[in-house]
């Protein structure tokens, strides 16, 4: 593991880590960043184990960054652990820490925002929650993660969801701002008794953090009465409130339920709300949230190749009532696109400008006889569901699904059908990384010899030509190592993920539990 001081020594790292690998397959390796402020908890080990399955490097920066600070605020007092995080950091693997003093960043050892070059976030982000209550802090935020981003240039960068209006903030700076990275937002990590892991809870006394779990506790009241059908704000920071007022020596600074894309205040949730609190323990200021869903669940189904996962998805959505979202006929419905404006499909670019104006639309149909039916599919309002399954289209399909523009685009597409909910949606990284606050995530394998054998079993019905089941298991073996260590869409099991092993079970069986699970944890009356 590397520490780094200067710019410099920064690029020189990057620089060697992303020389083309060696023939036949080159590729640049991919890297992760997870900005800190140093004092790590388990919050951020989290961000950087993430970040460590997704990318072959990773980066954590350590900068108390002066500019995210108010008058009057801890600057000074706030927690510097340099030793402790860089022995916490290499235990997890980290390949380099870039560690910059505020004249690296800034050119200045006390910069001035008024004669630096800022980002600033729109004004209505910062109107509510943290924003009236810390001037200057969002923009001195964004400042500085477009910084660490322009110099780290990373695939994926890290953010924790316990500050929700900053992760908001960042998603839109990168969107208006076109920067070439995904931003990934991690679960809050939380102590056994509920209260969310920050730097700052050094700061409490053993009675006020105690107090503090109020706080989670506040956030759990108004849940319940979510779940039980309120959805109005005015019930549930009542809720809140009530719940806080039981700890006298808890100050609330805010309690508000907004949007969690635009942070604007909601009387209602309609389809999902932010549930936010800040508060004080003594000098300690605290911040949790929430998000409270109402739209119809998601079901995500990952496993590897030959797990069945395709047929098993189809039905559960028909069963359900569903919308089973074939990303397969996506695939093939720009591929039809693509052909038939005449553009060449292995040039990227023109493949990219095409994709612009190119609107997919699906529909499920009711399976026959317990057989899944063929998705229905519209490309800008017109009914390709026949010609996408061509042999012209199936040749050249997957060229087109090589191609990371491609899966981009694709991948905003199904995130808007998941605004809504009600599908069903399998893959490698479905539950990590397309859906990851899916309702129900199933990762859904089978031994390597129950797939082999089924895979002959298909081949012979298929009259195709036969393969031994050794064959067969050393092909599907180095299928599951490829799919798991690809650096697009690799395979990934979620952490709340439900494993269920297949070995022995009926695509009717599978299916049956599947559809249990979906009931027990939804409601029997779905």
């Amino acid at each position: 593991m590397r520490l780094l001081k200067t710019v410099e020594g920064l690029r020189c790292c990057l620089a060697a880590w992303r020389q083309p690998s060696a023939e036949p397959y080159p590729a640049i390796a991919s890297v992760g960043l997870v900005p800190t402020m140093g004092a790590l908890h388990s919050g951020h080990l989290s961000l950087i184990r993430r970040a460590r399955q997704d990318n072959d490097h990773v980066v954590v920066t350590i900068f108390v960054n002066p500019l995210q600070f108010a008058p009057g605020e801890d600057l000074q007092t706030y927690p510097r652990t340099l030793q402790a995080d860089l022995a916490a950091c290499e235990a997890e693997g980290v390949d380099a820490i870039f560690y910059p003093d505020p004249k690296t960043l800034y050119g200045h050892a006390q910069p001035e925002p008024d004669r630096l070059t800022q980002v600033t976030p729109p004004a209505s982000m910062m109107l509510h929650l943290c924003g009236p209550h810390r001037l200057g802090h969002f923009p001195g935020v964004t400042t500085v993660v477009a910084k660490l981003l322009n110099l780290v240039q990373p695939n994926r960068a890290y953010f924790g969801e316990k500050d929700a209006q900053q992760l908001a903030i960042v998603r839109r700076m990168v969107a208006d701002l076109n920067l070439p990275v995904t931003v990934v937002g991690c679960p809050t990590v939380r102590e056994a008794d509920g209260l969310a892991c920050s730097s700052r809870n050094q700061y409490l006394s053993a009675g006020e953090r105690q107090q503090a779990t109020v706080i989670y506790r506040a956030l759990q009241a108004a849940k319940a009465r979510f779940e039980q059908g309120d959805r109005e704000a005015v019930e549930l920071l009542m809720a809140v409130k009530q719940t806080l007022s039981s700890e006298a020596a808890v100050r609330l600074q805010y309690a508000e339920l907004v949007d969690p894309q635009t942070l604007q205040p909601l009387d209602r949730v309609e389809t999902t709300g932010l549930l936010a609190i800040a508060a004080y323990l003594g000098s300690t200021r605290l911040i949790d949230n929430l998000t409270l869903r109402s739209r119809q669940p998601i079901i995500a189904i990952d496993g590897p190749a030959g797990a069945g996962k395709s047929t098993v998805a189809r039905l559960v959505a028909d069963r359900l009532g569903l919308l089973y979202l074939d990303s397969g006929a996506m695939y093939r419905a720009v591929t039809w696109r693509a052909l038939e404006s005449g553009v060449d499909l292995h040039d990227e670019v023109a493949v990219a400008e095409l994709l612009a104006d190119c609107q997919i639309r699906l529909a499920s149909e009711p399976a026959v006889d317990g057989v899944p039916s063929p998705t229905r599919v519209w490309v800008n309002d017109k009914e390709v569901s026949q010609a996408i399954r061509s042999p012209r289209v199936t040749a050249q399909v997957s060229a087109i699904a090589a191609q990371p523009v491609v899966r981009h685009l694709l991948l905003k597409q199904q995130q808007e059908y998941g605004a809504a909910g009600g599908v069903v949606m399998e893959g490698r990284d479905i539950g990590t990384h397309v859906f990851p606050h899916a309702e129900l995530k199933v990762f859904l394998t089978a031994s390597v010899q129950e797939r082999a054998r089924r895979r002959k079993r298909d081949l012979e019905a298929q009259n195709q030509p036969a393969m031994s089941l050794e064959a067969l298991e050393q092909a599907i073996d180095e299928r599951d190592r490829k799919d798991s260590t690809r650096r697009v869409a690799p395979l990934r099991r979620a952490e709340d993920a439900i494993e269920l092993i297949t070995d022995g079970l009926t695509i009717d069986e599978v299916v049956g539990k599947i559809v249990g699970l979906y009931r027990d944890r939804l409601g029997a009356g779905l």
